[in-house]
C-alpha cells in the first residue's frame, strides 16, 4: 500500500482532522463518490469488505467489529497519532457480493452524537466479467470537507484494489 496512512476525515496533508485540529463541520446533504475498477470477481472484492484481517490491511490499520446483519451495531477501532479511536453505526443494508450500507459516527468530531450528525457509506458491487466496479457514496459530508473525503475513500478504495489484486 502507498502513502502514508489516512483516515475518512483526513485533509490533503494528511493530519486526521478529527484528532488533530479537532475539525468539526457542518454536516450538510452533500455526497461524496469514489470508484474503483478491480481485476476480480465481485465474490472476491466482497470477502475483503467484509473480513475484519483484510479490512485492517487496506484501510488503514483499522480494527472493525460486526456481525454484518441488517440492524446490528459495527465498530471501527484503532490508533492515529498516538490517539485512540472508536466510531460506531449500524449495518443498514446487505446484500451480498452486491450492496453493503452502513451508518458511520465518530465522537472524536466533537458532535452530539444524534442521527443527524451520523453518514451513510454504501458500498455498490458491479460484476463487469473480468472485474468489478466498486462504487462508495458518503452521505451528509461536513461543509468544506468534500474533496478531503472523496481524496480519502479514493486512496482506501486503491489500497484495497491492491490487496484484492495482489490475491
Amino acid at each position: 500500500m502507498s502513502g502514508r496512512p489516512v483516515l475518512p476525515g483526513t485533509g490533503r496533508s494528511g493530519r486526521f482532522h478529527r484528532v488533530v485540529g479537532g475539525y468539526v463541520g457542518r454536516m450538510t446533504g452533500q455526497t461524496v463518490s469514489a470508484s474503483v475498477d478491480i481485476s476480480a470477481s465481485p465474490e472476491q472484492v466482497w470477502h475483503a469488505l467484509t473480513d475484519p484481517d483484510l479490512i485492517r490491511q487496506y484501510f488503514f490499520g483499522t480494527t472493525v467489529e460486526s456481525t454484518w446483519e441488517p440492524g446490528t451495531p459495527i465498530t471501527w477501532s484503532g490508533e492515529y497519532d498516538g490517539k485512540s479511536y472508536r466510531d460506531h453505526g449500524e449495518v443498514v443494508e446487505v446484500v451480498p457480493e452486491e450492496r453493503l450500507v452502513v451508518t458511520h459516527f465518530s465522537p472524536m468530531t466533537g458532535q452530539d452524537d444524534v442521527p443527524e450528525n451520523y453518514h451513510r457509506v454504501s458500498y455498490e458491487l458491479d460484476d463487469q466479467g473480468d472485474r468489478t466496479h466498486l462504487t462508495l457514496e458518503q452521505d451528509n459530508t461536513p461543509d468544506g470537507a468534500v474533496e478531503d473525503f472523496r481524496n480519502n475513500w479514493e486512496t482506501m478504495l486503491g489500497n484495497l484494489k491492491e490487496l484484492v489484486e495482489r490475491g
